[in-house]
């Protein structure tokens, strides 16, 4: 059973958390001037940050027991609505069918990722099916989280999209509620006691525009830019962990930051408990083409600075949905095929300074 923040072991002492803005939701949505300029610091810079005062505190957590409840049924249940590997994610994943690395590891944790069509559209099934059990949580505990979730988005693109000086409303019409796109959530459950170095999930960018994480103990790590070594993010009572991802990245020419990240065992007293952590991901409609909006001189400036191929790589001229099939695929343990499999599971991470 997922253990509350406040039963569970302190952070290590001995271990240093890497400092992230603490940006306010409510101020925000005032309108204040200086916390919006904070967002944009740290969309801008690292590219994560913590969210205080969003209204959220419950639906994260109670992700993590309808998780609880779905895992609880025989794997032979839980594998008829098993992700599969063909390029989508939505349904159960089990243990080992992700690779976690250019070797082909099989990755340890099981995962759930429930569509954002599927929860806003239930009782109708809008992308696929789920167990009955998963459906028994649609309307009390997942629909909520992601109405919820899609607010804190369309909050921070708007700021996003007056920040890039781009034409009013023109991130939002990329994340249309109605429109079908990749957006899902995900809940995922890492054993206790895993070895040291293990990785549980592999170093990465998020495949979507924003991401919104809770997790119960430590484990996940950043690579700042220009930096060799990773450095831990520690997790917050009340407060989500906010990442850019690749989408918002090449709209914005770069300006905005998707920055490499990975999840490891806990450490010290913490790894003796299972990991559980909830992510909502934001992501544009299937659609919608992937490249930046140089319409607005603020995004065109940026990116004409940029080396030609960090301009390469934040072009790939591909649809929403084919960017984020063609790494979803990649990922999968049965696709793999050796390294190439893994350079092509790669987002925006090519061509870094």
């Amino acid at each position: 059973m997922p253990v509350p923040f406040k039963e569970l072991p302190a952070w290590p002492s001995n271990v240093e958390a890497h400092p992230l803005l603490v940006i306010d939701y409510e101020l925000l949505k005032a309108g204040d001037k200086t916390e919006i300029d904070r967002l944009w610091e740290a969309g801008s810079t690292l590219g994560f940050w913590y969210l205080k005062n969003h209204g959220g505190e419950q639906l994260f957590p109670a992700m993590w027991g309808m998780a609880e409840d779905v895992f609880a049924l025989p794997l032979e249940e839980k594998m008829t609505f098993e992700q599969g590997d063909e390029g989508l994610s939505f349904g159960y994943k089990a243990v080992g069918h992700y690779i976690t690395d250019a070797q082909g590891t099989p990755d340890p944790v099981e995962g759930l990722d429930i569509a954002k069509d599927d929860a806003l559209a239930y009782p109708k099934v809008a992308r696929r099916s789920y167990a009955d059990r998963v459906n028994e949580h649609m309307e009390p505990t997942i629909a909520p989280f992601v109405e919820k979730c899609i607010e804190l988005s369309n909050t921070m693109l708007d700021i996003f999209n007056d920040k890039l000086g781009l034409p009013a409303g023109t991130l939002a019409k990329f994340h249309q509620r109605n429109d079908h796109s990749s957006s899902e959530t995900r809940t995922i459950r890492a054993p206790a006691n895993l070895p040291q170095g293990k990785l549980a999930v592999g170093g990465h960018t998020d495949f979507g525009t924003i991401s919104f994480l809770v997790n119960n103990i430590g484990g996940l790590q950043v690579l700042p830019p220009g930096d060799t070594e990773w450095r831990n993010v520690r997790p917050l009572p009340g407060h989500v962990v906010c990442n850019i991802a690749d989408a918002l990245t090449i709209f914005s020419g770069g300006l905005l930051n998707s920055n490499i990240h990975r999840v490891v065992p806990p450490s010290g007293a913490q790894s003796a408990y299972e990991r559980w952590s909830s992510v909502y991901f934001t992501r544009p409609s299937n659609d919608t083409v992937l490249q930046p909006l140089l319409e607005s001189s603020i995004v065109s400036d940026a990116f004409n600075k940029l080396t030609e191929e960090r301009q390469k790589s934040l072009t790939p001229g591909v649809t929403s949905y084919e960017w984020f099939t063609r790494r979803q695929k990649n990922y999968r343990t049965k696709n793999h095929k050796g390294t190439e499999t893994w350079a092509a599971n790669r987002g925006t991470e090519n061509g870094r300074a």
